[in-house]
């Protein structure tokens, strides 16, 4: 008389187990990469629409100078809620405006986002490059 077993052997288990633990390991750094990628998109283009609201004011009031979140209509955080949002350094011809990372995102590598009149980008985290940041 044959006997047929049904089922799975216990090393068929582990094997299966230790794929499994295998492809999550290096799927889950991808996707976490990619979640703060995405966050970070919030911070950009929160920058970015300050800027333009900066450069209205400025067309408006021929200075930087006095220029407010409130003023221009902008909240203190960005739309999604990741960064939060300052104008530093105002004069009359210059600003610097910051996208300080919140909550799940303050572990992101490039950590502050920040933007000038001129256009021109920078960060605050060490160990990520303008274009992975920007």
């Amino acid at each position: 008389m044959k006997y047929r077993h049904s089922g799975f052997t216990l090393i068929e288990l582990m094997i299966v187990i230790v794929i499994i633990s295998i492809l999550a390991g290096i799927a889950y750094p991808s996707y976490t990469a990619y979640v703060e990628r995405g966050r970070r998109s919030d911070g950009q283009s929160a920058l970015l629409d300050l800027s333009h609201r900066m450069d209205q004011y400025f067309s408006e009031h021929k200075s930087y100078k006095g220029a407010t979140l409130a003023q221009l209509g902008i909240t203190e955080t960005s739309p999604e809620g990741y960064y939060n949002l300052s104008i530093n350094d105002i004069s009359g011809n210059s600003y610097t405006a910051n996208a300080v990372p919140l909550g799940a995102q303050s572990s992101d590598k490039c950590g502050t986002l920040t933007l000038n009149q001129l256009g021109q980008r920078s960060f605050t985290g060490t160990s990520a490059t303008l274009s992975e940041c920007w």
